[in-house]
């Protein structure tokens, strides 16, 4: 399955560019990871490019009002994607500054959230990449994911 993350605009906080710089250069040696970053604009704008280009995906939207998941439980949904055969494309759409209206929302086939905590979009992105590098790791037996 391939990964897809659309962001609304290019990380511009200098910790939060090269951080994504770092985990996708090391997500690149599990194959299939893709950045799209999409105009940034107003909710709406922000949530319709999202959902343009994520089109035929199955889409897991982080938002604050999503579900909170552990990292094994992670795990198992991205492996449950896998193996289902129809998802060919896992789309992972972050906003902008004021997140995603209701559209968006009902078109997603996840909510997720990262934390309780609402975080910053860059910031979001980061976590987010880091937890598919934690998952890809596990997955491949390496050390990197301690229980």
């Amino acid at each position: 399955m391939h990964i897809r993350l659309i962001v609304a605009g290019k990380p511009a906080l200098a910790y939060a560019r090269l951080g994504t710089e770092e985990y996708l250069k090391r997500l690149s040696r599990f194959g299939g990871y893709e950045l799209i970053t999409v105009k940034a604009g107003t909710r709406d704008e922000v949530s319709s490019r999202l959902l343009e280009r994520s089109q035929g995906c199955y889409r897991i939207v982080l938002d604050e009002r999503g579900e909170q998941l552990g990292t094994h439980a992670f795990a198992k949904i991205l492996d449950s994607l896998t193996m289902r055969g129809d998802v060919k494309t896992a789309a992972f759409l972050i906003g902008a500054a004021d997140g995603h209206n209701e559209t968006l929302r009902s078109e997603a086939d996840l909510l997720l959230t990262l934390s309780p905590f609402t975080l910053q979009h860059e910031l979001a992105l980061l976590v987010l990449l880091e937890q598919l590098y934690r998952v890809a790791a596990m997955k491949s037996g390496s050390p990197y994911h301690r229980d």
